[in-house]
């Protein structure tokens, strides 16, 4: 690996680090109250800005003891006897994490599903994960600049890295 390349992945894994250690803001909406809170991608971000809340978490659940905050959507169907059923889009900011990334929450009058996630106004809808963009990046780069070689013999992993210092990682290969 060139001085360069070790460069490049070293401010990519940092960039990722300091990402993740930032304070989050999530949006902050119910379409009860808010229609566009409904689909958030249906604007674009001149006119979202101005028609849904952002906040910053930390800030925003001042009675919550916890620091460790995320963006929650929530998404429930409610049936109604009496009229057509409703749906209905909630999101904002959330400290106590469930074990799963998306849960359902039904009964009888109510379909719901429950999301969490943990980078800025990702609670928009569907997004890419910073983390996948800098896997995705750095395998780039690596498959680029030839960091990982080729097998030149036939039977050889095409992954065993050529150095004395990497005997542990060949063994695991």
């Amino acid at each position: 690996m060139t001085s360069r390349d070790r460069i490049i992945c070293s401010l990519v894994i940092l960039l990722s680090l300091v990402y993740k250690s930032t304070c989050i803001r999530c949006y902050d909406c119910n379409s009860a109250i808010n229609p566009a809170c409904l689909d958030v991608n249906m604007y674009e971000d001149e006119i979202r800005s101005k028609l849904i809340p952002i906040v910053q978490c930390d800030t925003a659940a001042l009675s919550s003891m916890e620091s460790n905050f995320f963006c929650r959507k929530i998404v429930r169907t409610i049936f109604n006897s009496h009229r057509e059923s409703e749906v209905r889009v909630t999101r904002g900011c959330g400290s106590k994490r469930d074990d799963r990334d998306c849960y359902h929450d039904n009964n009888t009058n109510l379909l719901g599903t429950v999301c969490q996630c943990f980078n800025d106004l990702c609670n928009s809808g569907d997004s890419v994960d910073p983390a996948a963009i800098t896997f995705i990046f750095v395998a780039f780069v690596m498959l680029n600049s030839k960091i990982l070689p080729t097998a030149s013999a036939v039977g050889e992993s095409p992954f065993r890295v050529p150095c004395t210092r990497c005997f542990v990682y060949n063994l695991l290969i």
